[in-house]
């Protein structure tokens, strides 16, 4: 669900090491989803240009509902997997605006933070 997973910048966790790890010690498959990224102009609005994280949160969970996730992205996909960026708290974090967004669509979805 990251917007870039092969830059320097993604260190141990670029693409082709997840998909290393997950496999052999979690016994689990990586799956890229972009549709579940912010956009660059987004984060660089956020980050760069100082808007502040309401003006983001706001603007993301509109691309989120603009990219329907809810119907893109099915249940089974998401059940027992871990959302991954490079946030290390869920408190400014896309990934804790996706779950929430499909808990909220979807029902039943449980969220646990792994800080």
């Amino acid at each position: 669900m990251r917007l870039n997973n092969v830059s320097q910048l993604a260190g141990f966790a670029k693409r082709r090491d997840l998909e290393y790890f997950l496999r052999e010690i979690c016994g689990m498959e990586y799956l890229h989803l972009p549709i579940l990224a912010p956009t660059q102009t987004l984060l660089d609005t956020y980050r760069k240009q100082g808007e502040g994280w309401p003006a983001y949160e706001r603007k993301f969970l509109d691309l989120l509902r603009e990219r329907e996730i809810d119907r893109a992205v099915l249940p089974e996909q998401i059940d027992g997997s871990v959302l991954l960026c490079s946030e290390d708290q869920p408190h400014y974090c896309h990934r804790r605006l996706v779950a929430e967004y499909l808990r909220d669509a979807w029902g039943g979805l449980e969220i646990m933070h792994l800080i």
